[in-house]
């Protein structure tokens, strides 16, 4: 029972007048409850004085009570068993309008109660003689299957559901498609069917009534209500088509010519929905003539989305973006369409500038360059970082437009603008990875910008780019030392990029035997190696320099094989996402999935049933992803044994390899697992605890330190000649007692064997 408030106040006043003996007082009372509520106010007190309103003549009156009890049905659920009587007498009411919104509001009440006496009610009105009656009934079924599936199937909706899809009326077909696939979709994704080899991804019980399997009978009726229908039963008819699995290719050819009208339609989302239908059945279209006819009419409403408000692009250009990654050739001669206006807001823009970039062609180049060099002036910076790399991007791709990129590039580099000097430098990295020893003739312009960087994105490309043609640039010690100067202060891609370069110049002077530049090299190298190995507190940089060290130390011909070895060229890929995952995507065009460009489970959380589906894939039978995911646990421990039982890195112990006889391989298993429980858990698949494969892994590794070699110096230990100058520490000390070493390093001149470290 509510609790009535204080004889004051609004809603006092509003009681009263709810329970006026003049119609249009109580009329304009409800207005003022509805607008309270609309506003957040609670207005729930006066349920039982709305509720004697019902029973009018006036539907405006009653529409406005039916809104009323679906706001507050939640808060009062025993006094809505007041108003079935007026439901139910509602629901055989002359007009058709108060049929159809008493079964509505029945629908959006979210109350157990009241579910049991919509039944009968529902019966009438799927089979109502009004159109409108029975399109609002269709819907209501979906939402009742939502709130008590059984109950549903029981009194056969389902079947009078399929049914009604033969209806004479489009938008009855419309709304029962649309229920159907609602149901459809809940009844597939709720709970697994026994039948499925994999709990994780259930086979649907295709005898269920609740599985809308589209047949060739029911797909000619859909077609012939395509046309006829508003625009949100074309959306709904236009995903059930989508659906459907054409049995040939004359089946699929068939559903493109009758889907292509809707390209015309006014509505974004029709457009995107028949772009859809037809991009799924075109796999199955082997025609060419066909193809290329489908794809050119499908062209124009693209582009006329183009026109609509700045959030409809966004979406556009996103779905846009993902076409031409399946299909290129869709707007190939469109690019102009792209350029972006003085008012379009960021998003739109950098969406623009990608699809610009990916249309860019040898044909249309120079006035795809002529609009990047354009944006590259405009205020916005993260816009004007975009239109730069945009040039770079399309060097890159199309190589007989390459010069003209760098020209640009330069003419950008000499506006002495910081943060377009400092992009382009990134960019031009790009182009030497492509493009080798092509454009040398500018790196006297990059490097003469070197006070201007004071970003690490651009310091790193500057100094891969002098490291890369050390060799080349004169003063290339001199440019490093800088950096080597500042080198604890820089960030961690500078660092390492400062390691590699310096590596680089060491190994292209010559060392030693390479002159005075040899000289100063060498110095250079020592001084980084013993900064980043004693200074620096980030482990990536360290152990790279480790790395180094034992690369010069011991073979310097091999640190040439690894630090120059030859680079693939790069370039820019054709899609942004994995092609099976592209087809899934094509699949979801107009939908989230398709604007953000990821598959609907990334950012859609199921709750618990997600997580109880995503536990259950870990113990799936054979046969099932499960068993794969297992194979490739397996796989990672042997790599981890092999691993172990090669040499370490970081072991400077030269003897022999091991006599034992551990097997390689899943024989190498046994081993770790016998003496790790944790990684017999894991393989058997009764692990809990996720942090088993790591201690699998390193449980029982030895942290006893190696002995040192008792091999004689390497190239950089002294003994060596040419590029084996010698580093003083720098090769490991043979073994020998405490007191021999410390009188090995009193005579090496106190310099410390930093390798010893380990």
């Amino acid at each position: 029972m509510s609790i009535r408030g204080p004889r004051k106040g609004e809603n006092y006043e509003l009681s009263v007048d709810l329970n006026s003996e003049y119609r249009d007082k109580r009329k304009d009372a409800i207005k003022r409850v509805i607008a309270s509520m609309t506003v957040g106010k609670d207005v729930s007190g006066l349920f039982p004085d709305v509720l004697k309103n019902m029973q009018t003549d006036d539907l405006e009156q009653k529409k406005l009570v039916y809104l009323y009890l679906m706001n507050y049905a939640k808060t009062q659920p025993e006094l809505v068993i007041l108003a079935v009587n007026t439901f139910v007498k509602d629901s055989d009411d002359p007009n058709p309008l108060v049929r159809a919104l008493a079964i509505r509001t029945m629908g959006c009440l979210r109350a157990e109660k009241i579910i049991d006496y919509l039944c009968d009610p529902l019966q009438k009105a799927l089979r109502d003689e009004n159109p409108y009656v029975r399109k609002t009934a269709a819907l209501c079924v979906a939402k009742l299957y939502d709130l008590k599936p059984e109950l549903v199937i029981e009194n056969g909706f389902l079947e009078q559901l399929h049914e009604m899809i033969s209806d004479s009326n489009p938008m009855v077909v419309a709304n029962t498609v649309a229920a159907l696939t609602d149901i459809h979709i809940s009844s597939t994704s709720s709970l697994p069917s026994t039948s499925s080899p994999d709990p994780s991804n259930p086979i649907p019980d295709t005898s269920s009534p609740a599985v809308f399997s589209i047949t060739p009978a029911i797909l000619s009726k859909l077609l012939v209500a395509l046309n006829e229908c508003s625009e949100w039963g074309r959306v709904a008819i236009l995903n059930a088509l989508a659906r459907y699995h054409a049995v040939d290719d004359k089946e699929s050819e068939h559903i493109c010519e009758r889907v292509v009208p809707q390209f015309q339609h006014v509505n974004g989302s029709v457009v995107l929905g028949a772009v859809k239908v037809v991009m799924i059945h075109l796999r199955n279209v082997h025609r060419e003539d066909l193809i290329k006819s489908l794809i050119r009419k499908m062209a124009p409403p693209l582009v006329t989305l183009l026109s609509s408000p700045p959030e409809v692009q966004w979406v556009a250009l996103r779905n846009i973006n993902l076409l031409l990654q399946k299909r290129p050739e869709l707007l190939s001669s469109e690019i102009r369409v792209f350029f972006c206006k003085y008012n379009d807001p960021l998003y739109v823009k950098v969406e623009k500038v990608d699809i610009m970039v990916r249309l860019g062609n040898d044909r249309n180049v120079d006035a795809l360059l002529s609009e990047l060099k354009e944006y590259a002036s405009e205020v916005d910076v993260d816009f004007v970082r975009k239109s730069v790399k945009a040039i770079g991007q399309t060097a890159v791709k199309i190589e007989e437009a390459a010069e003209k990129c760098v020209n640009v590039l330069l003419e950008l580099i000499a506006t002495r603008v910081s943060y377009v000097v400092q992009e382009a430098i990134v960019v031009m990295k790009d182009i030497f990875r492509k493009y080798p020893s092509t454009y040398e003739g500018v790196i006297p312009t990059l490097c003469a910008n070197l006070d201007e960087l004071d970003e690490p994105e651009a310091k790193a490309s500057l100094i891969w780019i002098i490291g890369e043609y050390a060799n080349k640039i004169d003063n290339a010690d001199d440019l490093l030392t800088l950096f080597v100067d500042s080198f604890t202060e820089e960030s961690y891609p500078v660092q390492l990029q400062v390691l590699t370069a310096v590596v680089k110049l060491f190994l292209k002077s010559g060392g030693e035997g390479g002159g005075e530049r040899g000289r100063r090299a060498q110095v250079v190298v020592q001084r980084v190696l013993q900064v980043a190995t004693r200074e620096c507190d980030s482990p990536d940089v360290r152990d790279r320099a480790y790395i180094y060290w034992r690369l010069l130390s011991m073979d310097p011909g091999a640190a040439k094989s690894v630090v120059l070895s030859h680079r693939p060229p790069i370039s820019i890929p054709r899609t942004t996402v994995a092609p099976a995952v592209l087809d899934e995507l094509i699949g979801e065009v107009g939908s989230l999935a398709s604007a953000y460009h990821k598959p609907a489970e990334t950012f859609v959380g199921k709750g618990r049933v997600g997580a109880d589906a995503l536990q259950q894939k870990g113990v799936a039978p054979p046969g099932s992803a499960g068993v794969e995911d297992d194979l490739t646990t397996r796989k990672a421990l042997q790599t981890v044994v092999a691993g172990q039982q090669s040499e370490n890195l970081l072991d400077f112990d030269d003897d022999g390899p091991s006599t034992d006889n551990s097997s390689g391989g899943l024989g190498g298993l046994s081993n770790l697992t016998l003496q790790q429980p944790a990684a017999a858990n894991l393989l058997a698949g009764t692990s809990s605890n996720p942090l088993d494969d790591l201690v699998s892994i390193f449980g029982n590794a030895s942290m006893e330190p190696s002995q040192p070699s008792a091999n004689p110096a390497g190239p950089f230990g002294g003994s060596g000649a040419g590029m084996g100058l010698a580093f003083g520490g720098l090769t490991p000390a043979p073994a020998a007692p405490a007191q021999a070493t410390q009188q090995t390093q009193q005579q090496q001149g106190g310099q410390e064997d930093l390798l010893g470290l380990f």
